[in-house]
């Protein structure tokens, strides 16, 4: 009977002494936390800004039609090289050509006026320079005359000439000075007949001048009738066909568009950056491209052209022309020239860029999934109770404002423990972010679960667990 007591006894014993020790391991692990941690370490580090958009010339110019009538004939098709000044396309050109043929035979009759009215004048100083030079020799055998006259009348007066040669040579005097009259005169009318001419061939070179510029004028319609190449390029855009009506563009409506000249010698990757990476673009940074339609390969370019208009996302409409609110997700276009395109490349292709930011050597490291961020006021130590005091003590609103005052940082594993730690950091690279300040190298810190990053509190106790999760098997 006593034995038995006894081995109660002793199994009463060790059950209590069983339940006491699975309470204590109980109660010291209240509050652990598993995660997941890695270090702080030194590595080079590149940030990069990827953003998709597509593959564009960087020059191309929309050719639209300049009068409206029959599309007659397209001497181009898609793909083919133009150069610049090359004749691409005739509209129906009846009229205006008709109308120029009209003008041009117009201003031919006014030249052949012209040209004879410039004959007159030429006649005319041919005319004024025989009746000057008959001037001259009248007057000169009027002095001869007038001489003999007044040598004779001496002689007569002293009687030693006859009546009838005074007389002569009177009446031949006179005669002379008629003559000279008369050259005058005819000079006179001469010259009133070239200023005739002169103005008759003044008005005759004033009608040219207007047939003239109503021919550029009928010229510059034909013309319009003509498609030219602006530049050396590719067609790369032909959406109409021979015998369409085309249409010149309107008031709030556009031109038909013939075809589309692209100048295939810089080629151009155009994409849109999200507004929070757009202020880290500067001009000159590289860019690995990537072509969809050309797998496993890269292009190397350059940024040679930044946005400053933010466009809608939904709707590709500038902001400042839009009514929609602004609260909407917004881009920036960026324009990345490739430095060795390839020949196979095609206007429209859809691709994606990877701006190089900034490269960082030797730089200080977490991985980005450590970094969270807390209110100051969740940083404070609790009582040593662990129980909050029983009438809340009321902050004014300065200390109220402090303690909900955003940290950014990440949790260091400290003696057991999590301890929330306060970081500046720098540039961002694919998985992994520069830390300035704040950090050692080779501190250890709780990069995982999210969950548990987003909800640990500071000084909690935790336990490391670095193991790979093994991925379940197909049976």
């Amino acid at each position: 009977m006593k034995s038995k007591w006894k081995i109660l006894i002793v199994v009463f014993v060790l059950l209590a002494l069983g339940i006491g020790v699975y309470a204590s391991t109980v109660l010291s692990k209240k509050g652990l936390v598993t995660v997941q941690t890695g270090n702080v370490v030194r590595q080079d580090l590149t940030s990069l800004v990827t953003a998709s958009g597509e593959i564009k010339p960087k020059n191309y110019i929309n050719i639209g039609a300049n009068a409206q009538g029959e599309l007659k004939q397209i001497l181009v098709k898609e793909g083919d090289r133009v150069r610049k000044g090359q004749l691409l396309a005739r509209i129906e050109n009846v009229q205006p050509e008709a109308d120029v043929e009209a003008q041009r035979a117009t201003l031919n009759s006014a030249e052949a006026d012209s040209s004879a009215s410039e004959s007159g004048v030429k006649a005319s100083d041919e005319n004024l320079r025989s009746l000057q030079a008959q001037i001259e020799k009248d007057k000169a055998d009027l002095a001869r005359a007038k001489s003999d006259f007044d040598r004779s009348q001496s002689l007569f007066n002293e009687h030693l000439m006859a009546k009838q040669d005074f007389e002569l040579r009177k009446f031949t005097f006179e005669a002379q000075t008629a003559t000279v009259r008369g050259s005058e005169m005819r000079l006179v009318q001469a010259r009133a007949q070239r200023e005739q001419a002169l103005a008759q061939l003044a008005s005759a070179q004033k009608r040219i001048a207007q047939y003239r510029a109503g021919l550029v004028r009928f010229n510059d319609i034909l013309q319009k009738h003509n498609a030219y190449a602006p530049l050396d390029g590719v067609v790369t855009n032909l959406p109409v066909r021979q015998g369409e009506t085309v249409v010149p563009g309107i008031q709030n409506s556009a031109a038909s568009t013939l075809m589309t000249i692209a100048d295939m010698s810089l080629i151009t990757s155009e994409v849109k950056v999200d507004e929070t990476d757009i202020v880290n673009v500067k001009l000159n940074q590289v860019a690995d491209i990537t072509i969809d339609a050309i797998p496993n390969k890269v292009f190397k370019g350059h940024v040679i052209e930044i946005g400053n208009t933010a466009i809608l996302r939904s709707t590709g409409v500038a902001a400042s022309q839009s009514a929609i609110s602004s609260q909407e997700a917004k881009d920036f276009k960026v324009v990345i020239a490739m430095d060795n395109p390839p020949d196979e490349v095609r206007p429209g292709l859809s691709c994606t860029a990877k701006i190089t930011t900034a490269i960082r050597k030797s730089a200080l490291t977490i991985p980005i999934q450590a970094l969270t961020v807390r209110q100051k006021g969740q940083l404070e130590p609790k009582p040593a109770d662990g129980k909050a005091p029983a009438t809340p003590v009321k902050l004014d609103p300065v200390a109220e404002k402090a303690k909900k005052e955003e940290l950014q940082g990440v949790f260091v594993v400290s003696g057991g423990k999590a301890v929330f730690k306060k970081v500046e950091t720098g540039i961002t690279g694919a998985t992994d972010i520069e830390v300035l300040n704040g950090l050692a190298e080779g501190e250890q810190i709780v990069t995982g679960t999210y969950q548990v990053i987003r909800t640990i509190v500071n000084e909690t106790q935790v336990k490391v667990d670095n193991k790979v999760p093994e991925t379940p098997t197909k049976s």
